[in-house]
């Protein structure tokens, strides 16, 4: 017993590099397959688990957990160059970008608005809503995108479209074109004519108030602009990516969970298809895999070659564990760090607003989202300078305008967690 507690693995400290997680991650990795693979020996021989076997298995799963996400957070804190900088190689700004980023820093810190207006008055921009506000620097507007779209999984995943409008309407043919062979001579009757589906995806607004002290505003060492892109992107990230998932629709993107979901067999276009467990509220007793293997197959090929398991990091916990008939584990670590996990050769991403393993839960989603999912940003991201609300405080009111819906009902599949 006390070799066992001793083998069970810990969260270490804040590793430096990227690399160090990963190995940290592996060594986890690898710890909990040996007490996995002693937890399965003991049901095969005594039908259950022991409880110290079984209190270990939680402990390494949870830190295995841990370890990835430490390893999760060290790539995306690496992928965050400088924002707004003009140093270095392939940062140079034209005299125009420069004009605007200069002025743009004037208004940010001073109030002095002067300067942008008359900049986009020479560009006969709209750039001023009715109730105020200018656009970011492209180098700003640029790297807020960038970033959510690493803190966003939705959106990595999704097909992204940029729109000048209120509204993206796209025309989608759920069925083709009448076809037919015919002999050389034979006559060729008109083919029926497609029917077409009109898909409507409005933008919404989503906002974020970031606070400043004057001070802060008048160290001309603070960039600015970087320090506006930190204060949002991550909030903007977590508000879409469960609005991308379980948005209503309402003021709000509609998430895919959200729309109707239907046996696969009786599965119609408008409808979202699911695969059941047989088991109320969990994964079936015997071959729980079983229905992993049913959902990716519910699939087309098309669509399959391109497929990503989407689930909440308990979840990925539970599948973790599952083997093949050889023994081998089905799921899969990174091959390397900033790389995704796999499960039965396809990619795993981590969204923690998938829901919880339980009765009639849709817990696990899988599918070619580039084609099946949509999401609609409308171009620039607008930013309000408040000294006057909270005092001494100065707030920038930033905006921007995303919607989102499912444009491919055929190209997402779910797993419900019920007997049928």
């Amino acid at each position: 017993m006390t070799d066992q507690v001793r083998m069970a693995p810990e969260v270490k400290a804040v590793p430096e590099t990227v690399t160090a997680a990963f190995e940290d991650f592996m060594e986890a990795f690898e710890a909990f397959k040996d007490v996995n693979d002693r937890r399965l020996g003991e049901i095969e021989q005594k039908l259950t688990a022991d409880v110290v076997t079984r209190d270990k298995m939680e402990r390494v799963n949870r830190a295995v957990d841990e370890q990835k996400k430490l390893l999760d957070q060290l790539v995306l804190k690496k992928a965050r160059p400088p924002l707004g900088s003009s140093q270095g190689p392939g940062r140079e700004l034209s005299p125009e970008a420069e004009e605007h980023k200069a002025a743009f820093d004037a208004y940010v810190r001073r109030g002095e608005d002067g300067g942008l207006r008359e900049l986009e008055a020479k560009a006969f921009s709209g750039s001023v809503a009715a109730d105020g506000g200018y656009l970011v620097p492209p180098e700003t507007d640029t790297e807020i995108g960038r970033r959510i779209s690493i803190a966003s999984p939705m959106r990595a995943l999704s097909t992204v479209r940029t729109v000048s409008s209120a509204v993206l309407k796209k025309p989608f043919a759920a069925s083709g074109l009448s076809t037919g062979w015919v002999a050389e001579t034979a006559a060729r009757p008109q083919t029926s004519t497609p029917q077409l589906s009109e898909l409507s995806f409005p933008t919404m607004e989503l906002y974020a108030m970031p606070a400043a002290t004057q001070a802060l505003l008048d160290d001309a060492a603070v960039d600015i602009e970087a320090w506006i892109a930190g204060e949002v992107d991550i909030v903007f990230a977590e508000q879409e990516g469960d609005a991308f998932i379980r948005g209503d629709g309402i003021n709000r993107p509609k998430g895919f969970l959200t729309y109707t979901a239907v046996a696969e067999s009786a599965w119609t276009w408008g409808n979202l298809g699911y695969v059941a467990t047989g088991a109320a509220g969990a994964w079936k007793t015997t071959g729980p895999s079983d229905t992993l293997v049913d959902v990716i197959y519910a699939l087309k090929a098309g669509h399959r070659q391109n497929g990503t398991f989407l689930m909440n990091r308990k979840t990925q916990a539970d599948v973790r564990k599952f083997k093949d008939a050889d023994g081998n584990y089905l799921w899969r670590p990174p091959a390397s760090a900033g790389q995704p996990a796999s499960l039965m050769g396809f990619p795993i991403a981590e969204a923690e607003e998938m829901p919880d393993v339980g009765a009639n839960a849709l817990a696990v989603a899988f599918g070619d989202f580039r084609s099946g999912y949509l999401v609609v940003d409308r171009a620039g991201v607008r930013i309000l300078r408040d000294p006057y609300s909270a005092k001494p405080y100065v707030l920038f009111y930033t905006t921007k305008r995303v919607g989102g819906g499912v444009q491919n009902f055929e190209a997402i599949k779910l797993v419900r967690f019920a007997a049928s």
